[in-house]
Parts: C-alpha cells; sequence; structure tokens
C-alpha cells in the first residue's frame, strides 16, 4: 500500500516578483490574486555567473507547498536574459537584478541628480551583451533651461543615431508618457536608473494602484534616497508588468573577454570591421579605423571614454 506521506509533492509552476534576503515571492502561474513565500532548496549555482543570488525577479520557477503554507523552489527554468551589477567594489561577484526582460527603461536625468554619460554606456553596454532592448527616458524636462537643454539635444542626438529609442518626459508635469505606456503594455518591463531620477514617480503615474513610495532628493548632495531596496515586479493594470528596481551606481559585465567589449559599442562595433588588424583593442594600434573615426568626429567622444574606462576594468590600459 502507498504511504501518502510519501507521494512526491504536487510541482506548481509561478514567477518571482520580488526578492528579499533568503526569502522569494513567488506568483504561481494562472492565478493573479495568490503569492507564496519560497526558500530555495539546497544551493543552486547559476549558470556562467558568479552570482550572489541564485533566484531574482522574473524568474520562472517550479516549486513545492510546506504544511505552513510556504514553498520551496526545486527549479529555475533557463533565463532568455538577465540584468547584473556588481556586489561590492571590491567583490568580484555579481547580484541578479532581474530575469527574462522585454523592454528596459533606463531613467536618467541632467539635474538633481545628474547621470552621467558613462553611467549611461555602462547600462547599454550590459544590455547589448545579455540582448536586453534598452529605451532611454530622459526625466525633468520641466528644469531643462538653456544650457541643460543644449545638452539634452546632444544626448538625444547621440544616442538616436546610435540607434536607441529616447524620450524626453516630465513625471511632475505627466508630459511625454503616452508612447510609453503603449510600448510597455503586455510585456515585462525593467525599469533602472540612479536614486532620485524618478523611476518611483513615474511607475505611479504610469498606474496609480501601484502606489510605490516615492522620497525626496537630498538638497545638501542633490542625489537621490533610495526608497527601493529590493527589486519587485508589480502587474500593470493595463498588461504586462513592471520591475522597480533599487538605485544602481554600477553594472557588471561577465562571460566575456576585452577582447569582446567594442562588440557591445554598435557604432564602434561598425566601423571596427576596417581596422588594419582583426584583434584589434582600439587603443593605438596602427591602422585602426576606429580612432580615426573618433579623430574625425564620426565616433562622439564621450563613447569612445566610456569604451576605453570599461576596457580598463577588465584589464585594458588607455592609449597614450
Amino acid at each position: 500500500m502507498l504511504n501518502l506521506s510519501e507521494r512526491p509533492k504536487l510541482l506548481i509552476n509561478g514567477v518571482v516578483i520580488k526578492t528579499t534576503g533568503s526569502w522569494y515571492t513567488v506568483k504561481p502561474e494562472g492565478d493573479n490574486s495568490a503569492i507564496v513565500n519560497c526558500r530555495i532548496k539546497g544551493i543552486y549555482r547559476v549558470k556562467g555567473i558568479r552570482a550572489t543570488n541564485p533566484v531574482a525577479v522574473g524568474d520562472q520557477v517550479g516549486f513545492t507547498m510546506n504544511e505552513d503554507g510556504t514553498g520551496i523552489i526545486s527549479s529555475i527554468q533557463e533565463r532568455k536574459n538577465y540584468i547584473i551589477r556588481r556586489s561590492s567594489n571590491l567583490s568580484k561577484e555579481y547580484q541578479l537584478i532581474a530575469t527574462n526582460v522585454d523592454e528596459a527603461w533606463l531613467i536618467v536625468s541632467l539635474i538633481y541628480p545628474k547621470t552621467y554619460p558613462e553611467f549611461i554606456d555602462r547600462f547599454l553596454v550590459a544590455a547589448e551583451a545579455y540582448s536586453i532592448p534598452v529605451n532611454i527616458v530622459f526625466n525633468k524636462s520641466d528644469l531643462y533651461k538653456d544650457e541643460l537643454k543644449e545638452d539634452l539635444e546632444i544626448f538625444l542626438y547621440m544616442y538616436r543615431s546610435i540607434g536607441y529609442n529616447c524620450y524626453t518626459v516630465s513625471a511632475i508635469q505627466n508630459e511625454g508618457l503616452g508612447v510609453i505606456m503603449a510600448k510597455m503594455k503586455n510585456k515585462i518591463n525593467v525599469f533602472a536608473g540612479n536614486s532620485g531620477v524618478g523611476k518611483s514617480t513615474l511607475i505611479n503615474i504610469i498606474d496609480p494602484d501601484i502606489n510605490l513610495k516615492v522620497a525626496e532628493i537630498s538638497q545638501a548632495h542633490k542625489t537621490g534616497k533610495h526608497t527601493t531596496t529590493f527589486a519587485e515586479m508589480h502587474q500593470l493594470s493595463m498588461g504586462g508588468y513592471v520591475i522597480d528596481t533599487p538605485g544602481i551606481r554600477g553594472f557588471g559585465l561577465i562571460d566575456f573577454g576585452r577582447e569582446e567589449l567594442f562588440h557591445y559599442f554598435p557604432e564602434i562595433f561598425k566601423v571596427s570591421q576596417s581596422c588594419k588588424f582583426h584583434n584589434c583593442l582600439h587603443m593605438n594600434e596602427p591602422g585602426c579605423a576606429v580612432i580615426e573615426a573618433v579623430e574625425k568626429g564620426e565616433i562622439f567622444d564621450s563613447r569612445y571614454f566610456s569604451y576605453l574606462s570599461l576596457l580598463d576594468d577588465s584589464g585594458g590600459k588607455h592609449r597614450e
């Protein structure tokens, strides 16, 4: 006779919508109202990356139920993509931020706080490397006067010429969000950016039912305060999901060597086909088409400097 206590437990499929330390909140497949707090069975190693967290928001998982109403995650489906960040300045490990993303929205601001081009480029490279479409959203346009307006036009021209979708919005004045909302519908979206650029405010305007906590900008340092501690996925009333992420200072790049880095700068990769040497790193090599394009103004200086900075991080050196 079969001992019912030994009967295999039913495996339930679901998506991770929140991570808080060792607990993972999972929404079961086909049930929009239920959530289950789960732990992980055993120790998982994330293939290909040295991740501090084996499960992230967006992961499709299989879990079984415990008698106390909690669950145990026992399987993780293969990811189509993911976004990571460095765990700490000194750590060689990485933290998974979100997985299985359809659209990434990089929220930036030219003031209060200022987002720097290198930060934007690092995110774009990370997204290119892991096959995530990126949209750049310049928020707080109501504050851009005179020189900042000129800076905005330069940014828009530069990134659009490379091939990225760019949008100018004002969360405070609720301007420019219609086209963004239309593109977000029925997709898994992730909002990323520095603290204080307006991620949570924009999400609240897009869907007031989500009602995220919003903090004021620090007047002393003109920087944002962290209101989002952990990444969390929210269901949109118009269809789809949005993942709100903690304010991020740096993104990690792994799984490839420095000789591959230029592949993820589309304009550099295109020009590199004309370099004299196939293994050119575009620093000081003779016959480098990329260096020539930079000197002619065909590749933007800030993009090239971002490339060199990332090359430094992976063991390269600037050209003299």
